[in-house]
């Protein structure tokens, strides 16, 4: 199949610059979140808690959902105190 001269980036959003974003949906919005959190995620979440020295965060009976909800926070936690920590107060 040809395309035309005068197809534009938005008749192919593979061309678009700034493609609408839709990588990102609410965990509870998610078909399978309600299934038990993957591997990765486990390992994640229990380096994460490790590290923000949140052990409660971590329970390997969590659905997906849950297990991205709290690696976000975590992650949110970790970042905040990387910014503000010692090294940062100099």
């Amino acid at each position: 199949m040809m395309r035309s001269k005068h197809e534009t980036h938005s008749d192919n959003p593979k061309l678009d610059p700034h493609p609408a974003d839709n990588t990102e949906k609410p965990a509870e919005d998610w078909v399978s979140g309600s299934d038990p959190m993957t591997g990765a995620q486990t390992s994640y979440l229990k380096t994460l808690s490790e590290q923000t020295k949140q052990p409660e965060q971590f329970d390997e009976r969590l659905s997906k959902a849950e297990a991205s909800r709290r690696i976000d926070a975590l992650k949110a936690g970790l970042h905040e105190s990387l910014e503000t920590g010692p090294a940062c107060q100099r």
